[in-house]
């Protein structure tokens, strides 16, 4: 018997280092493995960002020219 609902298989976390935004309100972040920059400025506002951390699925950057953690 159908029962119309799909199981969703949950995807695996792991603790990413990213770059989180330091303006108030804003909620701009990236993964430090895809930056260009050592210090990179938020893509939304341009304010500076620091380094953090966040639980992320976990992807591999493969372009050799951005920074590698």
């Amino acid at each position: 018997m159908f029962n119309g609902k799909k199981s969703i298989e949950e995807v695996p976390k792991e603790n990413t280092p990213i770059w989180s935004c330091t303006k108030e309100g804003c909620n701009g972040w990236m993964r430090a493995n895809f930056t260009f920059e050592h210090l990179p400025a938020c893509p939304l506002c341009a304010s500076p960002m620091v380094s953090d951390s966040k639980m992320l699925a976990p992807l591999t950057n493969y372009n050799p020219i951005q920074k590698q953690e």
